[in-house]
């Protein structure tokens, strides 16, 4: 594909200059322009076609969390990476489809793989329709660094309130997401809600357990030290059953062994 249009945000001129010039220099990007405030990133984007937006979140006026609630309305938005010096955004960020979250200072490596990113979502929407839908992404914090889970390394969630606890290959995280917002979002991808509480992957079920009146899900082990049950609740057991019969995604064997 061609290199990319980008268009760089931030209200302060020299964090400004030195995203536009990052960015500049990156092999794949064709043209940045640069846009001291929200209001005049707008203008410019309903005036030209832009392939990426990277901006700053606290700006005055229109904010950048705004702008990309905005921009989620347009037929064909541009890919939208936040760059700000506050962690405690990745979630705000995410609701409104973020493709990535750069913390400042910028780190060259950080800043090349959110324009690779860009660049996959930009060959994705060219190409011919997949028969399955690509990974969907959570932002998580580890160690003060934001990291993104893929939701097909996600074996079950776990609702803790208004959050959701992930627990995914790479360990167990908390998000301030509902489960309900999880379950409309990746029931397309696989997953299946078994309890008022839990949430499973089905590629990750390897068999039901009854006892009496009660109905146990058994998943892989996925990079815990055992195999996991959880309780399924009797409102949720047949549509789980059939499911698991008839779901293409699923990898279910009656009798299966854990891996």
């Amino acid at each position: 594909m061609a290199g990319l249009w980008v268009l760089a945000v931030d209200d302060e001129a020299p964090a400004l200059d030195e995203l536009t010039y990052l960015l500049g220099e990156h092999p794949d990007i064709a043209e940045v322009t640069g846009a001291g405030d929200a209001t005049s990133a707008l203008r410019i984007i309903n005036e030209r076609t832009v392939d990426a937006i990277f901006l700053d979140i606290n700006m005055p006026g229109l904010s950048g969390l705004e702008l990309a609630s905005v921009l989620s309305n347009f037929t064909h938005p541009p890919a939208v990476v936040f760059v700000t010096a506050h962690d405690d955004k990745a979630v705000a960020a995410f609701e409104v489809g973020a493709l990535d979250y750069l913390l400042k200072p910028i780190r060259k490596e950080r800043l090349d793989a959110a324009v690779r990113r860009v660049v996959s979502a930009r060959a994705a929407e060219s190409a011919p329709p997949a028969d399955e839908p690509q990974a969907d992404t959570i932002p998580v914090e580890l160690g003060g660094v934001t990291q993104l889970v893929r939701c097909d390394t996600i074996g079950w969630v776990e609702a803790e309130g208004d959050y959701a606890r992930l627990h995914a290959a790479s360990g167990s995280h908390l998000v301030r997401i509902p489960l309900s917002t999880l379950e409309d979002r990746w029931r397309s991808r696989g997953f299946q809600r078994v309890h008022r509480s839990y949430l499973v992957a089905l590629n990750m079920v390897t068999g039901l357990r009854t006892s009496g009146a009660s109905t146990m899900v058994r998943l892989r082990a996925n990079g815990a030290s055992a195999p996991v049950e959880l309780p399924v609740s009797r409102r949720q057991a047949r549509e789980l059953r059939d499911r698991l019969i008839r779901d293409p995604m699923r990898t279910f064997r009656p009798g299966a062994t854990d891996d």
